[in-house]
């Protein structure tokens, strides 16, 4: 639709005519031909002399022209636009990171699948969570692997298919084989400094106990909380091995209570699903609506308009002027 950005400018419409109105007449003196006997030639003549104007003649074009070009700039400074249809755009208002430990123990071949099949933990882990990112629409994920030492591996993104594939190029040992939870979890605060959404989530799956982070994995839980981000963590694995292979379930739990998060155990492929599905639930997307409307500006059209008034105005009294002069010189 047609809207106007200012349209209190249009209440200078009528301003010529208040001008008209109000304002006296525009007045100029000019020098006349002095005559020493004017007194005796108005007296030959039986004429009285009085004070005399010259009223400049307006063509009724010349008017018509002028409302029509003060018409057309009222209008152009009022900023005339097209208003288009709304156009809503869905942002995320979270932004999730996925943690996951690829150390040496993730190689062992004891994850069973729902449907019995089994596979080395790490690619049953993959195989739920490339599920858990394509049912993330709406929220910015990011990827972070972990192992002696963490990396991002994908960086915020919606764009979930280009997530899933480079998280099916993982591959254990990739960095490391030892376990750094403290790091993964101080590289995730990190990760989200620079993030504006309002939640802030962090889901921390490992198998194993932490054995190689600088920052032991409660004090980073401890930041984590005071930056805003909340934990959830999900062990996998054997608390009852020795060494790599035990997973501590007793840090996985302190992080996640120190965030206000919670705490999952997985033995299985079934239970693994039902622990993302239940993150599904307790964590659902949250979106933020931006709406708004295109606008086409459109004040070059009258304010050209007014242009093109002028100049052929000026130009039809230019030739006018001409042909007249050209006839009286005929005359003559």
């Amino acid at each position: 639709m047609l809207e106007f950005a200012w349209p209190w400018l249009l209440l200078a419409l009528p301003l010529p005519i208040l001008v008209w109105w109000w304002l006296p007449p525009y007045r100029a003196r000019q020098a006349s031909v002095h005559v020493p006997f004017f007194e005796r030639l108005a007296a030959a003549t039986g004429e009285t002399p009085q004070r005399g104007a010259v009223v400049m003649e307006r063509r009724a074009v010349q008017m018509i022209v002028a409302i029509a070009i003060w018409v057309l700039l009222v209008i152009a400074l009022a900023r005339p636009q097209w208003v288009g249809d709304a156009v809503t755009h869905e942002v995320s208002a979270r932004d999730l990171i996925l943690a996951i430990d690829i150390s040496g123990s993730m190689d062992q071949r004891d994850f069973k699948t729902p449907d019995d099949e089994t596979l080395t933990r790490l690619d049953g882990v993959k195989r739920v969570i490339s599920e858990f990112i394509a049912r993330r629409k709406g929220d910015r994920i990011a990827l972070i692997l972990f192992g002696t030492r963490a990396y991002v591996q994908v960086p915020f993104t919606q764009d979930l298919q280009t997530a899933r594939q480079l998280l099916g190029q993982i591959e254990v040992g990739m960095a490391g084989e030892q376990t750094a939870i403290g790091d993964t979890i101080g590289l995730a605060i990190k990760s989200f400094a620079a993030s504006t959404a309002k939640e802030k989530l962090l889901i921390l799956l490992t198998d194993g106990n932490d054995t190689a982070s600088r920052v032991p994995p409660e004090h980073a839980a401890d930041i984590a909380r005071q930056n805003g981000v909340v934990v959830y963590t999900i062990g996998v694995g054997d608390p009852a091995a020795s060494g790599e292979n035990r997973v501590d379930l007793g840090v996985l739990k302190a992080v996640a209570s120190t965030t206000e998060g919670r705490f999952f155990r997985a033995e299985d492929g079934a239970q693994l699903q039902a622990i993302y599905a239940d993150i599904d639930r307790l964590s659902p997307a949250k979106l933020q609506t931006l709406s708004w409307r295109p606008k086409l500006p459109l004040f070059q059209w009258p304010l050209g308009a007014a242009v093109i008034l002028g100049l052929g105005l000026w130009l039809a009294l230019l030739i006018a002027s001409e042909w007249r002069r050209g006839k009286a010189v005929g005359h003559a």
